[in-house]
C-alpha cells in the first residue's frame, strides 16, 4: 500500500499552472506489477511536468535510465539505456473513467491521480521489440542475410520497356471466354 502512495500526484493541492514532480524507480518498482517478466530490474528517473488548468491536467513525463532485459538471441542479461517522453491529459468531468489511450475523465473532487502503472506501461510500451544484447547488434539475423539463395522482387515495370521476341513466348492455348474480353482490350 506503500508502494503505491509513493506515486500519487495529489492535484487537488495544487494551484492551477506549471508544476515539476521528481520520482526515483529501482528494481523494486518492476516487483509489484504481476506482468513483470519483460522488465524486472532498472534504475530510472521521472520528471513529470503537470500544467493544471480550469478544466483539464496536462502531465509529461520525461523518463531517463537503464532497465535490465534479457538477450532474445543469448538469453544474457543486459543493460538497455531508455530516454523518453509521454503524455497524458485528465479532464474533468461527471465520472471516472478512460476516454481513450491518452485522454483519462476524473471529477473534480479527485484528491489525486497515481501514476504508478501509467510509468510502467510507458516503460514497457518504450522497449525495443527485438532485444539484442550489444555484443551480438553487430551479427545479421537470419532474416536479414541476403546472400546466395535470397529472393528479389522484381517488377514488372522493368519488362513492359522491353520488347518480347514472338518465338521465346511459348504460345498457349486462351479460354474463348478470356479471347473475347482480350479482343475488346485491343479495340481501344
Amino acid at each position: 500500500m506503500k508502494f503505491w502512495k509513493t506515486f500519487d500526484i495529489e492535484v487537488i493541492k495544487f494551484v492551477e499552472g506549471k508544476h515539476e514532480i521528481d520520482f526515483e524507480i529501482s528494481d523494486s518498482f518492476f516487483q509489484h506489477f504481476e506482468d513483470n517478466h519483460l522488465v524486472e530490474k532498472g534504475n530510472m528517473t521521472i520528471r513529470v511536468m503537470m500544467k493544471k488548468g480550469a478544466n483539464l491536467i496536462e502531465l509529461d513525463f520525461h523518463i531517463k535510465g537503464i532497465v535490465t532485459l534479457t538477450c532474445d538471441r543469448s538469453l544474457e542479461e543486459y543493460d538497455q539505456p531508455l530516454e523518453f517522453h509521454e503524455s497524458m491529459l485528465y479532464k474533468y468531468g461527471s465520472e471516472e473513467k478512460e476516454i481513450n489511450e491518452d485522454v483519462i475523465m476524473i471529477t473534480r473532487d479527485t484528491p489525486s491521480i497515481n501514476v504508478a502503472q501509467l510509468i510502467y506501461e510507458f516503460i514497457l510500451l518504450n522497449l525495443p521489440s527485438k532485444k539484442i544484447h550489444p555484443d551480438y547488434r553487430n551479427e545479421l539475423d537470419e532474416e536479414d542475410y541476403e546472400g546466395e539463395g535470397s529472393l528479389v522482387y522484381i517488377d514488372d515495370q522493368d519488362f513492359e520497356d522491353e520488347e518480347l521476341d514472338e518465338d521465346s513466348v511459348e504460345s498457349t492455348d486462351i479460354d474463348p471466354r478470356w479471347a473475347s474480353l482480350k479482343n475488346l482490350k485491343n479495340k481501344e
